[in-house]
């Protein structure tokens, strides 16, 4: 069998070296788009892109320009990426080098940084260009940690779910998006009984919202932490990447980063939340502390997948302990009155 990337995959890359010669050819220059990255005092798992982005004028109108590009999301698709770019990432006692995959990612271990616990920054350079990675460094003393979904579980559109990265990138201003009523507060519940606690975000969504939801989550007090998100489009096997497989296998990368760490789960039960989190729990119920489930409405249940009722009525028997309510109140005060998690 051959281990060549599906064809797909070959057609992409193809596409995006050419689009890369040609924007470079018209002034075009690296940028390095840094994401929030995640580890402990033994690695660190740093995230980022390299890309190609025109240069803006620094006249009043490129300021304008500017600002309306990267509030809207649009400067996110005014960028080719960079294939197989050479890089550098320094985080404390370590220097590593690395090359981007095909679209152009930087997803790398480093070992050995020697870096305290806390919000740590890690240096990515690339050609001439260089950014600083938030890296979150767990305290090995910490013993449980909290998993979110972001769409429908902190935040609602209140579209079709397969309109909302299109709408969120292209149309909406970010002071448009509506913040889940009770959820901050939840999750601050939460890190008041177990501070030090890591809170990471797990989403199907696109990379390039990354910056959005860093500005949504500080204006709404949502805790900081490392987002794992997805890229959209042909894979090494096949034409699409599954969002559900995202979750389940940085589920399992999380229990294999973090042994010693058992997870407050925190979804919604607008798509395959319920299924995902019940599978793991049932395959790993010594780290799962329990599952929080936020009820979506009849109309927000049809944005999400065409029907009124959840798709799962009942995703079956579950070792650990599961509470749902419709916003980040009712779970806070189910979550007390069930099994005193918070």
């Amino acid at each position: 069998m051959s281990n060549r990337p599906f064809f797909a995959a070959r057609v992409e890359m193809f596409i995006d070296r050419r689009a890369e010669q040609f924007f470079r050819s018209l002034g075009w220059t690296e940028q390095v788009i840094p994401y929030t990255a995640y580890g402990d005092d033994g690695f660190a798992r740093v995230l980022a892109r390299v890309v190609l982005s025109p240069t803006f004028s620094e006249t009043q109108l490129g300021k304008v320009a500017e600002e309306f590009l990267a509030r809207r999301g649009w400067r996110n698709f005014l960028n080719a990426a960079c294939v197989h770019a050479r890089y550098t990432i320094r985080l404390g006692d370590a220097e590593v080098h690395g090359t981007t995959d095909r679209g152009g990612y930087v997803d790398h271990r480093v070992r050995n940084h020697g870096s305290e616990p806390g919000w740590v920054m890690a240096t990515v350079e690339s050609g001439d260009s260089s950014a600083q990675v938030p890296v979150l460094v767990v305290n090995p003393d910490a013993t449980v940690g909290m998993v979110s979904d972001i769409d429908d579980t902190i935040l609602t559109t209140m579209l079709p779910r397969p309109f909302i990265a299109a709408w969120n990138s292209f149309i909406r201003t970010e002071s448009a998006r509506q913040a889940v009523a009770g959820m901050a507060l939840f999750y601050d519940a939460f890190l008041t009984r177990h501070p030090g606690a890591p809170v990471l975000y797990l989403s199907t969504g696109a990379w390039n919202t990354h910056g959005f939801l860093r500005r949504f989550m500080r204006r709404h007090r949502y805790p900081e932490g490392p987002m794992l998100l997805t890229d959209w489009g042909p894979t090494n096997t096949g034409w699409f990447r599954s969002g559900q497989e995202h979750k389940r296998m940085s589920l399992l990368q999380l229990s294999v980063d973090f042994p010693h760490l058992r997870w407050l789960l925190v979804g919604d039960d607008g798509q395959h939340d319920p299924d995902i989190y019940s599978e793991f729990a049932s395959a790993n119920p010594h780290r799962v502390l329990g599952i929080a489930l936020r009820q979506l409405s009849p109309a927000e249940h049809v944005l999400a997948h065409g029907t009124t009722e959840p798709l799962l009525e009942d995703e079956g028997p579950t070792p650990v302990p599961v509470v749902r309510a419709p916003d980040g109140r009712g779970l806070l005060q189910m979550a007390r009155e069930r099994f005193g998690l918070l």
